[in-house]
């Protein structure tokens, strides 16, 4: 990890050379100071998060929080195998956010964790760092956003493809007028997911702690094929997988379109592969958001089927009355209105695009911004959670579409739909003493 320190700080030169024009915050960290991270949640995402920090100049991991201790231990020793030292072992992150040598909590928990670990840490002083979803209703969003603006502190979305240079680039081209105006957006994901099974309840393994997993969710009984990865597909845990992977893809189409909240929302979902398993949730969905003016952003999703578009698993065709471009990950290529290729640009270096942990340097470049904003040498933030809220909103909307009747009208301009049964879904029961504060 430590030997490609120098290509991961090469390929995000551009961000390490932001303005000065932002307010200071030598208060809280100096141009300076070491940022020290705590990293909640290493099985996953959790590992490039602790890659990516020990990439970065000047900033450390302090702890590896996981109430898997199996997990946590494999993790520790291989971070000390690249290199890693200085850190701790935590298994509840609300120990740690009490600490003073940490800085910043990354989260990279199960979705049910996400907003309450972070409004917690907020409180505690901490910058966070959230993986997407940054809640799993848009209750938990709203109060997420309130209490960043409560306590002040720099709250980062983890859909990192808003750090991305090639991404921006294309972005400052559609905002100058290069393809007219972006009147669609079509995305995608596939994938190859196999069945779950079918799982037994039981007492969970002596290395995990089962009640500390749940959390904020409401108890029940240890399910054998729920974690570590499998819990995106129960509605007590996970957000399916419009949340899981079409965030990214309709972040951005929101981005080229220029849009905030839809009009309406029509989202057909059904599990078509195997349907004897324990999955609660759609694997292959067709969702359309239309948007003032006509606009509109479309994602199809296909968790088991496994045909790709224009070459590419994700990724958005955006279209506009000039001229349309194909975005992924790793680059974009532009084209005119008789479909010829007028530019290409590829990424100088890659990211992963549809396996678990998604690693590349996007991750680099994301926190490298979030350091920035801290450290008051940048105000371009480029995920601020009020934004990454609204973009997480539009998965939530297709959720409730699905589970309702389909299809819902909203308000424009706060993203609530009219329907009453739609909005029995706006907030979640919790477990007792985890509930997450109303904002109203």
């Amino acid at each position: 990890m430590l030997n490609r320190r120098s290509a991961f700080l090469t390929a995000g030169a551009a961000l390490a050379t932001a303005g000065m024009s932002a307010r200071s915050y030598a208060q809280i960290i100096g141009a300076n100071e070491r940022v020290r991270f705590a990293v909640m949640g290493v099985n996953g995402r959790g590992v490039p998060h602790m890659n990516a920090i020990a990439a970065l100049p000047n900033t450390a991991v302090s702890h590896l929080i996981d109430v898997d201790r199996n997990i946590l231990d494999q993790r520790a020793s291989e971070f000390t195998a690249r290199g890693g030292s200085g850190f701790a072992l935590a298994h509840d992150y609300r120990r740690v956010i009490e600490s003073a040598d940490t800085d910043v909590l990354t989260i990279a928990a199960p979705d049910h964790w996400h907003a309450r670990a972070a409004i917690d840490a907020l409180a505690a002083g901490k910058h966070v760092y959230i993986e997407k979803p940054c809640s799993v209703t848009p209750h938990e969003g709203e109060a997420l956003v309130a209490a960043q603006q409560r306590y002040g502190r720099v709250v980062q979305m983890g859909n990192q493809q808003r750090s991305s240079v090639e991404t921006k680039d294309l972005m400052h081209l559609i905002q100058e007028g290069l393809l007219g105006e972006i009147y669609e957006v079509d995305t995608w994901y596939a994938n190859s997911r196999g069945s779950i099974g079918v799982g037994v309840d039981g007492p969970p393994p002596p290395h995990l702690d089962w009640e500390l997993w749940q959390g904020p969710a409401p108890r029940r009984a240890y399910r054998s094929n729920v974690v570590h990865y499998n819990w995106h597909w129960f509605w007590r845990w996970g957000t399916g997988e419009i949340c899981n992977n079409a965030l990214h893809e309709l972040d951005l189409a929101r981005w080229a379109l220029g849009v905030t909240y839809p009009e309406h929302v029509s989202a057909l979902g059904q599990r078509r592969f195997y349907q004897n398993d324990d999955w609660e949730m759609y694997d292959t969905m067709r969702l359309e958001l239309t948007f003032p003016g006509g606009k509109i952003a479309r994602w199809t999703g296909h968790s088991c089927n496994n045909l790709q578009r224009f070459g590419r698993g994700r990724g958005a065709l955006i279209m506009g009355t000039n001229g349309s471009a194909l975005l992924d990950r790793n680059g974009y290529t532009i084209f005119d209105l008789r479909g010829a290729k007028v530019r290409e640009v590829t990424a100088t270096a890659a990211s992963a695009t549809v396996d678990t942990r998604g690693e590349g340097v996007l991750d680099l470049l994301h926190l490298e911004n979030m350091i920035a904003v801290m450290r008051g040498q940048t105000d371009q933030q480029a995920s601020p959670i009020a934004e990454g809220h609204i973009s997480t909103m539009l998965c939530h909307l297709g959720n409730i579409a699905y589970r309702t009747d389909g299809a819902l009208s909203c308000d424009p301009v706060t993203g609530r739909p009219s329907s009453r049964e739609a909005l029995r879904y706006w907030r979640r029961d919790y477990a007792d003493g985890w509930e997450i504060p109303t904002t109203q």
